[in-house]
């Protein structure tokens, strides 16, 4: 038999044989079932005639089951068992969670905003597994479909539907110089941001093109660097009076880590929207609305309180 023959097939017709079974009744049967008894009686003839078996003999008021009704029933124990359970609407324990979730994400988030959740994450679901991998903005909905990644974690730049998405919170930007720095103990000021070299990383999450524009009326600045990773600007940082353009939570992060100064912008620029984005594929999974809800908790808290206290601008 083929998977389409089974399709034109009433599966429904087993279901009621299992009934039959438990019940030994075609009346007791009928009322599980919200049938009536002569409805039930007709279910039961073309279960016969399905099986091609008499299925049961009568004993007094009680059904028997025949041999060939009583392997079907036990063939059928771990199938109907397995539908019930996918059909079933259990509550997700992350305690007993062992799916891999594939997050894309960029470099930023990787190293700002994801360790900030991860504790609370595995200890939550202690036998979850994640994979990180890079965000492409300009296929981002390729990433959330057909190459399987359940989650995407940036600063949204391009509207694709019919991806959802959710806000985590606003991200500002700050630059970073070394202590030798001319301006390092004095207010940088737009002069000062427009003569000096600069570096601009990738992981900056399209920071660059929103600087651009904030400063479309002002002469180019010098750009010396731009790489993918923020340890090459760091190799030189002391070398040159570098200032380099980041994401101001991880400035002040990699400022503490690495004995630089941070400074603010000295022009206008408005914090830039940070999402998680997803496929409506994901929509109804209790896993996938578990890690979404970890994720927004523990990432926009971070954000928030971030944003607080740099006194950014909300």
């Amino acid at each position: 038999m083929k998977l389409e023959d089974i399709y034109r097939r009433d599966l429904n017709l087993l279901v009621a044989l299992r009934v039959l079974i438990e019940e030994c009744s075609v009346s007791r049967a009928a009322e599980r079932l919200n049938l009536s008894q002569s409805a039930m009686s007709r279910v039961l003839a073309r279960l016969r005639e399905l099986l091609d078996d008499p299925l049961f003999t009568r004993q007094g008021q009680r059904l028997v089951a025949t041999q060939k009704a009583l392997e079907i029933n036990q063939a059928m124990q771990q199938p109907l068992e397995s539908i019930l359970g996918l059909l079933s609407p259990n509550e997700f324990d992350p305690k007993t969670c062992s799916q891999t979730f594939k997050v894309a994400t960029t470099d930023y988030a990787m190293q700002t905003i994801l360790p900030f959740a991860l504790p609370r994450i595995y200890q939550e679901a202690p036998h979850l597994s994640l994979e990180l991998i890079p965000l492409r903005h300009n296929k981002l909905a390729e990433q959330l479909s057909h190459e399987g990644a359940d989650l995407a974690i940036c600063r949204p730049t391009l509207q694709f539907a019919p991806l959802r998405s959710e806000f985590l919170g606003r991200v500002g930007v700050m630059c970073l110089v070394s202590k030798q720095h001319p301006i390092a103990n004095q207010a940088m000021t737009l002069d000062d941001y427009l003569s000096y070299p600069h570096a601009m990383i990738a992981i900056s999450d399209g920071v660059k093109a929103l600087i651009d524009n904030a400063l479309a009326t002002q002469p180019s600045r010098r750009m010396v660097l731009r790489a993918y990773h923020l340890e090459t600007a760091l190799a030189i940082v002391e070398t040159m009076p570098l200032i380099i353009t980041v994401p101001a939570d991880l400035a002040y992060l990699v400022g503490e880590r690495y004995g630089l100064v941070v400074k603010p912008l000295p022009f206008d620029f408005s914090a830039f929207d940070y999402s998680m984005i997803w496929h409506p594929r994901c929509d109804h999974s209790p896993a996938q609305a578990w890690l979404r809800k970890t994720l927004s908790q523990e990432c926009g808290r971070l954000i928030a309180k971030r944003i607080e206290d740099m006194g950014l601008e909300t």
